[in-house]
C-alpha cells in the first residue's frame, strides 16, 4: 500500500522559507511521479510542483516558479517541496500526491496512485 507523509509546514512571515517533506513508501516500481497539491482558504485546489521518480524531471505552476524547488532524495524516497520569497497568497494546506506521471499532477486531476494528508503552510506578519 503506497502510503504519502507530508510535514514541515508552519507559520512564517512574508518573503521567508519552509521545506516540506513528503516520505514515501510502499512503491514497488521505480516509474512514478510525486506532487504537490495546495488549498487555500476560500480557494479551489490547485497543483504546485511535481518530480519524476525515474528521470528527475520536475515541473511547475507558473504562481510558483522561480521561488519553490522540488527535489527527491532517492535513496530514502523523501521528496522536498523548498519554497522561498513566500506570499501571503501561498497560505494553504499542502498535499503531497503521487500519479504515474507528472502531466496529470501539474494538471491538478485527482492523483491515481496516492493521496497523503495536508501540511500547513501560513505566511502572515
Amino acid at each position: 500500500e503506497v502510503q504519502l507523509q507530508a510535514s514541515g509546514g508552519g507559520l512564517v512571515q512574508p518573503g521567508g522559507s519552509l521545506r516540506l517533506s513528503c516520505q514515501a513508501s510502499g512503491f514497488t516500481w521505480d516509474d512514478y511521479a510525486i506532487g504537490w497539491f495546495r488549498q487555500g482558504p476560500g480557494k479551489e485546489r490547485e497543483a504546485v510542483s511535481c518530480i519524476s521518480r525515474s528521470d528527475g524531471s520536475t515541473g511547475y505552476v507558473d504562481s510558483v516558479k522561480g521561488r519553490f524547488t522540488i527535489s527527491s532524495d532517492g535513496a530514502n524516497n523523501i521528496f522536498y517541496l523548498q519554497m522561498n520569497s513566500l506570499k501571503p497568497e501561498d497560505t494553504a494546506l499542502y498535499f503531497c500526491v503521487a500519479d504515474f506521471r507528472c502531466d496529470p499532477i501539474l494538471r491538478g486531476l485527482d492523483p491515481l496512485v496516492g493521496w497523503g494528508q495536508g501540511t500547513l503552510v501560513t505566511v502572515s506578519s
